[in-house]
């Protein structure tokens, strides 16, 4: 009895904090517009959260890039197919290894960083500060993160795949022979532009920045005013994030190939 209870507890506490989560989210969104009002407020926090991740993004990017057409090469080598090297390098990159490895990263380095600057600043009361000054910080912190979050890991998604293609040439054809022209006429045939490269790499994008800037927002805001709180915040946005990403992309997949 004691295990069913405590099942019972976590499963009524998930459902807790899913449900004030999409309550959080549907607060956010009302405020969106009156936000991208104040454009300069959204720029900035893309330069803080994205631009910041940059070089993260391109070492990850071409190292993976690199790796992938070693493994590649090893493959279809025995099957003498190493023209397809390209296509195998893009199809991999766009579909499924760019978008989760960026969102993971941002999880990693910005969502973090998103959920410990607003726990500090409920932790030394400024949130609480700019609420008796009449000042809304869901409309004046939280928003402009949000936004910035979803904007920047398509960008770097974008950015993290075609490092990563760079990287496969490098390898693949400065390296280890493969002919220059199969390695782009491959892709050039296999790769579509909407299926592949709109789909899974830019919508995915926007839907794992979302769901990451809105799990670090959310914990930074409702974490405990202390320093074991925004400690477990910023722990709780990792561990979810993470976790997010591997559903969304799984229905996400689901959705985009089904029956493909």
């Amino acid at each position: 009895m004691s295990l069913l209870r405590e099942m019972y507890y976590i499963i009524l506490g998930f459902l807790e904090g899913f449900g004030a989560c999409w309550l959080f989210l549907f607060r956010i969104l009302s405020y969106t517009p009156s936000a991208l009002m104040r454009p300069g407020l959204v720029f900035q926090q893309i330069y803080s959260v994205g631009a910041m991740s940059l070089v993260l993004i391109i070492v990850a990017g071409l190292f993976v890039g690199m790796v992938l057409g070693l493994e590649s090469y090893n493959l279809l080598s025995r099957f003498a197919a190493t023209s397809a090297i390209g296509s195998g390098i893009a199809l991999s990159l766009y579909r499924e290894l760019g978008p989760v490895i960026t969102a993971l990263l941002f999880a990693g380095r910005a969502g973090t960083a998103l959920t410990s600057e607003i726990g500090l600043m409920r932790a030394t009361e400024q949130l609480a500060g700019m609420e008796m000054m009449a000042v809304d910080p869901v409309r004046r912190i939280v928003v402009p993160r949000f936004i910035a979050g979803a904007v920047s890991v398509p960008l770097l998604t974008v950015i993290f795949c075609t490092i990563g293609i760079l990287g496969g040439y490098l390898l693949s054809v400065m390296h280890l022979g493969v002919d220059d022209g199969a390695f782009w006429s491959q892709m050039r045939v296999n790769v579509d532009l909407v299926e592949d490269v709109i789909q899974s790499t830019v919508i995915k994008g926007i839907v794992f920045g979302g769901a990451i800037s809105l799990l670090a927002v959310y914990e930074g805001f409702y974490a405990q005013p202390t320093a074991e709180g925004v400690s477990n915040a910023t722990t709780r946005t990792v561990v979810n994030g993470a976790l997010a990403v591997l559903v969304l992309d799984y229905i996400l997949t689901s959705i985009f190939f089904h029956g493909a």
